[in-house]
């Protein structure tokens, strides 16, 4: 059983600065507040003594080498300190008011611990709790197959994720190499098209490798192969599948799987990329809660506020952030006028005689897409 003494930072003879050579013992694993008045000398216990010794000790247990590079501290006036570790520190001082800043970035440990999980970091499948292992060709194929005959799929190489440029480019060696399509930013387009990216923003492209339909038979079972072997190497063994699958009462549904020779769980068929920093850090989209954004607090509106009087129509300004854009030449009255005209319900209805359907709508925006024009005075 461990000692009493393991269990505790024991310092005695402390005589550094102001203090008057105390004996003190602090529980070790604990969150340990150090208070008193002025002058008492908290900071020359905490810093000066416990801190200093314990990253003197530090310091010494490097090579001649590594030790040239660091400040070398002086041992703290005091006879005896015993169960110190490594130890950090942050100054007294103030921040920027920055909800990202914690003591693992202000100190840096974070960017160690983000590094460590990402090498030595054994992933497991989310559902079934079974170590992720790698994919073969014939193994993404055969998942692929399962998702049902008659289903429209295409194959896709995901070359370029979250990059700033315009990545002419890889565009151009795509059209050399006999490709017709890509999407970009989650729109199919033609490689004959002129496709202008800007420079300063980030930007997805993907190579549209093959477009099939499911089907039965090894010649497909072929094709299907030699497609996802080449969009895996395009895209440093991973793959990305557009399903779109219609049921028996006709309704279609689009969904999308990425596929991975690296790391997959073949009991659920999930696949995953591999790990990286960026995925450990809330600071980067790879690895933030799609939720708050690595903030960790969550903005919402609130409709009541948005809309305090619904006995008000649009065009009495019912929407108080918009209350002051009724003018027919103002951007957001004509885009609100386009959202009225397409979706079919009037600007002068009261709020409250609207469908809960149309409210929504106006408050949320809708995945429906609608023609819009703004048109100012004499020009458009």
């Amino acid at each position: 059983m461990m000692s009493t003494e393991r269990k505790n930072i024991i310092l005695k003879g402390g005589r550094e600065h102001n203090l008057q050579n105390i004996d003190l013992s602090i529980p070790r694993d604990q969150f340990v507040v150090v208070t008193g008045l002025s002058g008492s000398g908290k900071s020359t216990l905490a810093f000066d003594t416990i801190y200093a010794e314990g990253q003197r000790r530090y310091v010494e247990s490097l090579s001649a080498y590594a030790r040239q590079f660091l400040g070398q501290m002086k041992k703290p006036e005091v006879d005896y300190i015993e169960g110190l570790s490594p130890a950090i520190s942050i100054d007294q001082k103030t921040t920027k008011v920055n909800p990202r800043s914690t003591v693992g970035t202000i100190t840096e440990i974070y960017d160690y611990l983000r590094l460590l999980f990402a090498r030595i970091g054994i992933p497991h499948c989310p559902k079934c709790g079974r170590e992720i292992s790698h994919q073969t060709i014939g193994q993404i194929t055969e998942s692929i197959i399962e998702e049902g005959e008659g289903t429209k799929i295409h194959v896709m190489a995901p070359v370029v994720k979250d990059r700033k440029g315009e990545h002419k480019d890889i565009l151009e060696d795509f059209r050399k190499k006999g490709f017709v399509r890509v999407r970009v930013d989650g729109e199919i387009r033609g490689l004959d098209e002129d496709i202008e990216l800007g420079k300063n923003f980030r930007h997805n492209i993907e190579l549209v490798v093959d477009r099939l339909v499911i089907r039965e038979g090894i010649d497909f079972q072929r094709r299907l192969s030699d497609s996802v072997e080449t969009a895996c190497n395009f895209a440093e063994g991973l793959v990305t599948v557009m399903f779109n699958k219609r049921d028996d009462e006709g309704n279609e549904s689009t969904y999308e799987k990425t596929y991975s020779e690296d790391f997959a769980c073949t009991n659920c068929g999930i696949s995953f990329q591999e790990l990286t920093p960026r995925m450990f850090s809330f600071n980067a989209p790879q690895g933030a809660c799609p939720e708050c954004n690595g903030i960790g607090t969550k903005m919402e509106m609130d409709p009541d506020l948005i809309v305090p009087n619904k006995n008000l129509s649009l065009n009495d300004g019912a929407v108080v952030p918009w209350s002051k854009s009724t003018k027919k030449e103002n951007y957001y009255y004509q885009m609100l006028k386009a959202v009225a005209d397409h979706f079919g319900f009037s600007m002068d209805t009261p709020f409250k005689d609207l469908t809960e359907e149309q409210q929504h709508i106006i408050l949320y925006g809708s995945n429906e897409k609608g023609a819009f024009a703004f048109k100012r005075r004499n020009r458009s």
